[in-house]
């Protein structure tokens, strides 16, 4: 539930033997719905929740409103039993490589649920994920955008109006990537559907209202304290680091940017001429955004040249489990862990034994100088601020 506001119904209960669930979020901020969502996980599914956050930069493209231990530590203190990174190579990415990443992080954690919020029921996921799969049907959408289509058009000729409808749905493009990720490891998807106030609905109703919403209150100054936990004085914009993103853009070379994340069919091209005729990140998004590249990919292509994030990176599987935060009694939840754990950050990072973690480490870090500049406080050290603990 990348983002986004989840105030919803009951699914049908899943058995009585209770167990550990896991959440992939942004809690960008974490907000009333968010709360609200915890509650029903604990009530109606497990025991246990491990929330799976991105850090300090989220998939929409965006540097996140306030820092990672900020937003995690309001997690703990309204539901979640511990929080994970998604560290930012997998949370900058599209749909499937967020979706695989941050169920991978479940499965290596031992959760055996995955909760989601979704415009559908999972029986409507199942059978959408069923067509996605199906070859004939990715062989005629795959023609159709070889032939200049752009995805959403291709999607409903093959698929019919009405399931390129469902899949079209804000939450559902990642519902249905949750659901085949879940498969792979023998995870339960449990889809909650939503009822009160919709993805990046401009309204608010009873209590709650979609993240982007409160991000839109909180950075004009508008009361927000009656809609989220956390108080957040100096919330952070795109706008706080984009000297440093042009700069960026403007100087590096087209054999460059051919290795960042998400690049293909010569955009490198398209964005430097942007990045060399405007000054401003609204103006080469604008010049660069087409049908078949979307506003929400060009930027996190532009965030991943200035946090240098490669597709050598990207196509790495999860190679580690940053724990950012545990609710006290709840130390339990680190033993089995199937991944290396980074909770003594110093030590932990310096026994990581692949180069390529310790990339995808490094980009956490200058992900995490970024967000020191825009906080407009006193600065976070990575390696000395140690796990959230409440």
């Amino acid at each position: 539930m990348s983002g986004d506001n989840p105030c919803n119904d009951d699914q049908e209960k899943v058995g009585e033997i209770m167990s550990r669930a896991a959440v992939i979020c942004e809690f960008n901020p974490f907000h009333n719905g968010h709360k609200f969502l915890l509650e029903k996980i604990k009530a109606a599914y497990a025991d246990e929740i491990v929330c799976i956050m991105s850090g300090n930069f989220v998939q929409r493209g965006d540097i996140a409103i306030t820092d990672k231990y900020a937003r995690a530590k309001a997690a703990l203190q309204n539901g979640a039993d511990m929080v994970v990174e998604l560290p930012t190579v997998y949370a900058m990415a599209g749909a499937q490589t967020f979706a695989q990443s941050g169920v991978r992080i479940a499965a290596a954690m031992n959760c055996d649920k995955l909760c989601f919020g979704a415009e559908n029921s999972i029986s409507d996921l199942n059978e959408i994920v069923e067509l996605l799969e199906n070859e004939r049907i990715n062989d005629k959408i795959h023609a159709a955008m070889k032939s200049g289509e752009y995805y959403p058009k291709a999607l409903s000729a093959a698929v019919g109006a009405h399931h390129a409808d469902i899949i079209n749905q804000p939450n559902n493009i990642l519902a249905l990537e949750y659901i085949k990720a879940c498969k792979k490891h023998r995870i339960m998807p449990i889809a909650i559907r939503r009822k009160c106030v919709n993805h990046d609905e401009n309204m608010i109703r009873d209590g709650i209202s979609s993240a982007s919403k409160l991000r839109e209150m909180i950075e004009n100054g508008e009361p927000y304290k009656l809609l989220t936990p956390m108080t957040i004085p100096h919330p952070c914009t795109i706008q706080s680091i984009a000297p440093a993103i042009l700069y960026r853009l403007k100087t590096i070379t087209a054999e460059e940017f051919r290795e960042i994340a998400d690049v293909s069919e010569g955009l490198e091209y398209r964005i430097i001429e942007a990045a060399k005729t405007y000054n401003s990140l609204t103006e080469i998004y604008n010049a660069v955004k087409t049908k078949r590249y979307t506003m929400a990919r060009i930027r996190r292509i532009i965030l991943s040249v200035f946090l240098n994030i490669t597709a050598e990176m990207q196509s790495t599987p999860v190679p580690y489990l940053r724990i950012l935060g545990i609710k006290s009694g709840s130390e339990d939840l680190l033993r089995g862990a199937n991944l290396p754990l980074i909770v003594k950050v110093r030590t932990d990072y310096e026994q990581l034994n692949q180069i390529s973690a310790k990339e995808i480490f490094n980009a956490d870090l200058r992900a995490a100088e970024a967000m020191n500049i825009a906080r407009k406080a006193d600065p976070i050290n990575e390696f000395t601020q140690g796990i959230i603990k409440v």
